[in-house]
């Protein structure tokens, strides 16, 4: 498995990093362990959870990924052998499922430090690598949300207190490095002038969607990501499945997450449907299946750190990690271009 620098530490993350969001909700412990074990044994060193998951969330399970990630690592005796990445909640009053966090989850210095120690005892550990804040305090554009609309809200938590708590964590010992997470370009660069004024940690990622369906983080973030050593850490690659090609012609697999939840409509609108059908049929035209050419495009990009992959099952995990030596010809590259400047960023 190739390894790349996380920001400009010293850490080695895996190509593909194993995401956990759902364990606890469609993964039981016992099935989340089989994934673990298989693939740390693949060389994936890198795993990332949230305090919020399971998803989608609910106060009954709330922090059970975590947990589960946390015997396991306790169980296995991995801690040493694994970097590990979980976020703080962000702004919980404003968003469908968060309210029960911390009775409404704000990004200031008591609820993050709250935040952490709750992390630290479901992970069994007495560090995390990397603590990400989930999504920012103000109201801006992320989860799919487009015509920015600006508010100037007197009550948020700026970032200097938010990235004031971090600091002092890090000077605890309690996390290592500080990340982001469903930022824009104008906050990734507002935490990066605090962060030097102040003398506060610096941040080392940036965690945001990234997929065919999806590459507005090509648009200012990308060139952030490599001027700054701020890696992009990509999520959703796959769509939320969409990009297997398992809901072309309408179809609704049983336990898929597209079919059992509709938080994530944004992926299945008819334009993001021609799109996919278009990636497929190239696919197919240069002999791969549709998750070789999905993943395939995200790992050659240079703005990458890792690509956060998730699987329900045994089988979609091994297709997902065995997408790591997939190499793509520039022909194939131009041909997704092409399908791009058709459907631009149909699930943004």
């Amino acid at each position: 498995m190739q390894t790349r620098k996380l920001g400009n530490t010293d850490i080695d993350v895996s190509l593909i990093a194993l995401g956990t969001m759902n364990y606890g909700e469609q993964n039981t412990q016992a099935e989340a362990f089989e994934q673990l074990d298989y693939a740390f044994e693949q060389g994936i060193n890198f795993y990332d959870v949230a305090e919020v998951y399971s998803i989608p969330p609910k106060a009954e399970t709330f922090g059970a990924s975590e947990t589960i990630l946390g015997n396991w690592l306790q169980q296995r005796g991995l801690r040493e052998q694994v970097v590990l990445a979980t976020k703080v909640t962000g702004r919980g009053d404003r968003n469908k499922g968060i309210e029960h966090v911390r009775d409404g989850a704000r990004l200031n210095a008591a609820q993050i430090k709250q935040a952490v120690e709750g992390s630290l005892k479901r992970l069994q550990t007495d560090r995390i690598d990397l603590y990400q804040v989930h999504w920012p305090e103000r109201m801006t554009n992320f989860f799919g949300r487009l015509g920015y609309e600006h508010a100037d809200e007197a009550d948020n938590v700026s970032i200097a207190e938010t990235l004031c708590a971090l600091n002092d964590l890090v000077k605890d010992g309690k996390i290592l490095h500080v990340g982001l997470s469903n930022e824009t370009p104008w906050g990734v660069m507002e935490y990066t002038r605090v962060a030097a004024e102040f003398n506060f940690p610096r941040v080392m990622s940036i965690q945001n969607p990234y997929n065919l369906l999806n590459r507005t983080y090509e648009i200012g973030l990308a060139e952030i990501s490599v001027r700054e050593q701020m890696g992009l850490l990509a999520y959703s690659p796959l769509a939320f499945g969409v990009l297997t090609g398992k809901y072309l012609n309408g179809a609704k697999p049983a336990g898929a997450r597209l079919t059992m939840y509709d938080r994530f409509a944004r992926y299945n609108s008819p334009y993001a449907t021609a799109a996919t059908q278009a990636y497929s049929d190239l696919a197919k035209e240069v002999g791969l299946s549709l998750v070789e050419l999905s993943m395939a495009f995200i790992h050659r990009q240079s703005f990458l750190s890792s690509n956060i992959i998730g699987a329900t099952t045994m089988a979609q995990l091994k297709q997902n990690i065995a997408t790591a030596d997939v190499v793509l010809s520039d022909d194939t590259v131009k041909a997704i271009n092409t399908i791009h400047h058709q459907y631009c960023n149909p699930a943004p």
